[in-house]
């Protein structure tokens, strides 16, 4: 697993994406964007799902954080929401000085400077300064979640970059790298043959960029 990370640390979410495309996966999270264009974390998701609370069940924060290992990447279902914020400074804080890859909000964040001077890479919807405290509450750990109609388990591995952020299968996650860095080869090759005088309609021909995303047939 640790060599399928680095490998997927080497790409661009564009040609995950592309890879995902072919091999007909979906897996790209719409709507979420980093605080920060050079922020990029990959790791496997530790996932992490809140509620609203109701007149029975109060709010409750969750100290889930102790149990992220390092290079994990803590994925967050707020369902989507953007009034209440569920990370913060201490959080991104203790999140650096332990190693955690980055963090994914479906929903928001706040205390932006710190997670700017620590150079946390954090994922999200937004930014909103107003806290979770007594508005939501932890409802389940290490258990599936759903961002964006994609299924993120615990297993999955996560890409995120300046582009958004990627959930790919782990089942499926050496097919993903393999067909990704295929088609990063043959972009650079297109690249270069433009580069030393061929035509770019002339390039992409040669080597087959227009079939690069079509899906393969199983």
């Amino acid at each position: 697993m640790s060599d399928l990370v680095e490998r997927l640390r080497a790409l661009p979410t564009a040609a995950i994406s592309d890879a995902l495309d072919r091999i007909g996966i979906e897996g790209a999270l719409h709507g979420l964007s980093p605080l920060a264009t050079g922020f990029r974390a990959v790791g496997p998701a530790f996932t992490v799902r809140y509620a609203s609370v109701d007149d029975t069940v109060g709010g409750t924060i969750g100290d889930f954080l102790d149990d992220v290992p390092p290079g994990a990447v803590v994925v967050i279902d707020n369902d989507g929401r953007t009034d209440v914020t569920v990370w913060g400074g201490i959080m991104t804080e203790v999140a650096a000085h332990r190693g955690i890859a980055g963090t994914v909000i479906n929903g928001v964040c706040r205390d932006v400077s710190a997670l700017l001077t620590q150079n946390y890479p954090l994922f999200s919807r937004g930014r909103f300064m107003r806290t979770g405290k007594d508005r939501v509450r932890l409802v389940a750990v290490g258990e599936p979640v759903t961002v964006s109609g994609v299924e993120i388990r615990p297993s999955t591995l996560i890409c995120a970059d300046a582009d958004g952020v990627l959930a790919v299968p782990a089942a499926e996650a050496e097919r993903v790298t393999e067909t990704a860095e295929r088609i990063e080869r043959v972009e650079a090759d297109i690249v270069a043959a433009a580069r030393t005088g061929s035509s770019l309609r002339a390039a992409r021909e040669k080597f087959g960029y227009h079939k690069l995303q079509t899906r393969c047939q199983a």
